[in-house]
C-alpha cells in the first residue's frame, strides 16, 4: 500500500493539485474540482484493484508511469513526466553540463565507437580519436551494447577514473587508457569566426544558461579584435531552451526597454510581457539571422522578434513553429513535470505555433495550420508577417535535398570510415576554412568504396516500382512489361555513375568530416561554410546596403 500511496501522491501533484485539498474524499472548489475528484477516485480504485487482483505480479511504478505518459501524450509532446532517474538528463538540456569523458559515440556493427571527441576534454587529452572502437570499460566487455548503455557507464562524477580499452580502426592495435572524468560543459557556441574581411559569423547551438554571455563575448571579440562590421547569427538546428536567454539575446541588439515577447496561458496571473532590461552592445550593425526547419522555440523568439522590430534580416527556410512555453514543476520523490503553461507572442502580436494540439480530429490525429488560415501582422516598419506555422524568412533559400547515394554512404558509415583512413594517412591538412578535397582524393575515395556494400533506392526507382504495382492491379502490365524492363535497365545504368554525378555533394560532406578529425567540431563547421547556400545568401544581402535596406522596407 505504501507504493500505491507514493504513486497516488505523485499523480495528485502531477496535475498541479495538492493532496491537502481533499476533504472527505472530494475536492473543494466547485464543479470543476468535483469532476477532477470523481475521476481521481475512479483511477485510484482501478489502480488498487488492478494491483491487488491481477493474475500476475505487477510493478506499480511502471504501471503508474505508463498511465502518466499516456495521459500526457493526449496533450502536446512538450508536456512530459520526468522521473528522478532522468532528472540528470533533463538538467543537461538546461545547463549543457554533465560528468563524463567528453566525446560523442555511435554504434557501428557490434561495437560502439568514438565518433567525435570534444577538444580540450578528457577523451581528446587521453588520445582517443574518432573511429576508435570501444572494447571494454572498467574491464567489462561492451560488445553488443547500444550507445545509451555505453554512455551510462562512461558518465560519472567528475574526478573519478574510468578505464577504457580501445582498438585502432586501421591497425587493429589495442590499448588501455585511464581517463579522469571531468565536468563537461558542451559549448553553446561550437564555432565563431570571420567569413571574410568584414562579416563575422556566430553559430549558437542552444539557449542554455550561458548562451547570451557566450554570444556577447564572441561578438565583442569579432568586432573589437577581428574587424567585424556585419554579422551572421546562425540559429539553424537550434531547438531553443531558456526563455530568459532568448530575451537577453535580443537585448544585445535592441535598446533597453524594448518589448521582446509576451506569454498568455490559462493562469492569467502568469501572463506577462517581457522587455529588455540592459544596455545593448550594438543597435546599428547590419545583422542576418539564419533559420531552418530545426530552429524552434527560443530560436524563433529571437528570429521573430528581430524580424518584427526590423532589426535583422532572416534568411533560410521556415522555422519549426513551436510557440509554446514550458515550465518545470517539482513533484514528490525528486520527480518533475515539464508542463506547457502558455503560448508566446512576438511584438507584432503573432503566435507562430504551427499545431493546435487542443483541436484533434476524431481519430486523435493533429495537423498543421494551413497557410490559407494564417493571419497577417505588421513589423515596426509596416512589413507583412504571418502567425502560425513558424517564422517565414525574409530571404528564402530553397533547401537542397541530399542525394540518395550520399544518404546511403553516411548511414552505412562509409564516409566516416574513409575520413578515418584519410586521417591515418595524412599527418596534417590546411586550415579547415581552406581545406578542399581534390580530384585525386575523389578517385582514392572511389577506390575505397569499390568493394564496400551500400544500397539505396532512388525516387525514380520507387516511382517505377509503384507504377508496376498499380498497373498489375489494373491488368495493364502485360502490355508494357518490355518497356518497363527497358526503363528499369536505363535507370540502373544511370544510377551506376551516381558517385560521379553527385561528386560535389559527396566531396563537400567528406571534407567536413575529415576536417573534424584535425580541428574537431570547430573545423567541421568552419569547413561546411565553404559551400553553404544560406551563408552565401546572407553575405549577398549584407554586402549590398541598398538591398539590405529595401528588404526592411514595407
Amino acid at each position: 500500500m505504501k507504493k500505491l500511496t507514493k504513486a497516488f501522491k505523485v499523480f495528485f501533484i502531477g496535475i498541479g493539485l495538492s493532496t491537502t485539498v481533499l476533504v472527505g474524499g472530494a475536492f473543494t472548489g466547485g464543479a470543476g474540482y468535483f469532476e477532477i475528484s470523481k475521476n481521481l477516485d475512479i483511477f485510484t480504485t482501478l489502480f488498487r484493484e488492478l494491483n491487488m487482483y491481477y493474475v500476475d505480479d505487477t510493478e506499480p511504478g511502471k504501471l503508474m508511469k505508463t498511465a502518466i505518459d499516456a495521459m500526457l501524450k493526449s496533450l502536446d509532446p512538450y508536456t512530459v513526466y520526468i522521473p528522478e532517474s532522468e532528472i540528470e538528463d533533463f538538467n543537461f538540456q538546461r545547463t549543457g553540463q554533465y560528468g563524463g569523458i567528453g566525446a560523442l559515440i555511435r554504434k557501428k556493427d557490434n561495437y560502439v565507437i568514438i565518433s567525435e571527441p570534444y577538444l580540450g576534454f578528457p577523451a581528446q587529452k587521453s588520445g582517443l580519436n574518432a573511429g576508435d572502437i570501444l572494447l571494454e570499460i572498467d574491464g567489462k566487455s561492451v560488445e553488443g551494447k547500444n550507445t545509451s548503455q555505453v554512455s551510462e557507464v562512461l558518465k560519472g562524477e567528475p574526478g573519478t577514473l574510468v578505464k577504457v580499452k580501445v582498438k585502432h580502426p586501421i591497425t587493429g592495435d589495442e590499448r588501455e587508457v585511464d581517463i579522469e572524468r571531468k565536468e563537461i560543459q558542451v559549448a553553446t557556441i561550437p564555432y565563431y569566426g570571420m567569413v571574410d574581411e568584414e562579416v563575422g559569423y556566430i553559430r549558437l547551438r542552444s539557449f542554455t544558461e550561458t548562451a547570451t554571455k557566450d554570444v556577447k563575448a564572441a561578438f565583442l571579440d569579432l568586432k573589437e579584435n577581428q574587424g567585424m562590421k556585419k554579422l551572421v547569427l546562425d540559429l539553424r538546428g537550434n531547438p531553443g531552451g531558456l526563455l530568459r536567454e532568448a530575451i537577453n539575446m535580443v537585448n544585445l541588439f535592441v535598446p533597453k526597454g524594448t518589448e521582446v515577447v509576451s506569454t498568455k496561458g490559462k493562469v492569467k496571473e502568469w501572463d506577462k510581457t517581457y522587455y529588455t532590461l540592459n544596455q545593448p552592445i550594438d543597435t546599428e550593425m547590419p545583422v542576418t539571422v539564419l533559420i531552418n526547419s530545426g530552429s524552434a522555440s527560443a530560436s524563433e523568439i529571437v528570429a521573430g522578434t528581430l524580424q518584427d522590430l526590423d532589426r535583422a534580416i532572416v534568411v533560410g527556410q521556415r522555422s519549426f513553429g513551436k510557440g509554446l512555453v514550458q515550465q518545470p514543476r517539482k513533484l514528490s520523490y525528486g520527480a518533475q513535470l515539464k508542463v506547457t503553461i502558455a503560448k508566446y507572442y512576438t511584438p507584432s502580436g503573432r503566435c507562430i505555433q504551427a499545431i493546435d494540439y487542443a483541436s484533434r480530429k476524431d481519430d486523435g490525429s493533429i495537423s498543421k495550420l494551413p497557410d490559407s488560415l494564417r493571419t497577417a501582422f505588421t513589423t515596426a516598419n509596416g512589413r507583412t508577417v504571418y502567425d502560425g506555422g513558424g517564422i517565414d524568412p525574409d530571404i528564402e533559400v530553397k533547401q537542397k535535398n541530399a542525394p540518395d547515394i550520399l544518404i546511403s554512404l553516411v548511414s552505412n558509415s562509409l564516409i566516416f570510415d574513409y575520413a578515418t583512413k584519410y586521417a591515418h594517412e595524412h599527418e596534417s591538412i590546411p586550415d579547415a576554412s581552406k581545406f578542399v578535397l581534390k580530384d585525386e582524393d575523389f578517385e582514392d575515395m572511389r577506390q575505397f568504396l569499390s568493394d564496400k556494400h551500400y544500397t539505396y533506392e532512388t525516387e525514380s526507382e520507387h516511382a517505377l516500382e509503384k507504377f508496376k504495382n498499380i498497373s498489375e492491379e489494373e491488368n495493364y502490365f502485360e502490355g508494357v512489361d518490355e518497356t518497363f524492363e527497358e526503363l528499369k535497365e536505363a535507370l540502373l545504368a544511370n544510377k551506376s555513375d551516381d558517385l560521379g554525378r553527385y561528386k560535389k555533394d559527396i566531396l563537400s560532406y567528406t571534407q567536413s568530416e575529415i576536417a573534424s578529425r584535425y580541428y574537431y567540431l570547430e573545423g567541421r563547421i568552419s569547413n561546411s561554410l565553404i559551400d553553404d547556400p544560406d551563408v552565401e545568401a546572407a553575405l549577398r544581402v549584407l554586402k549590398d546596403s541598398e538591398e539590405f535596406a529595401s528588404v526592411l522596407k514595407p
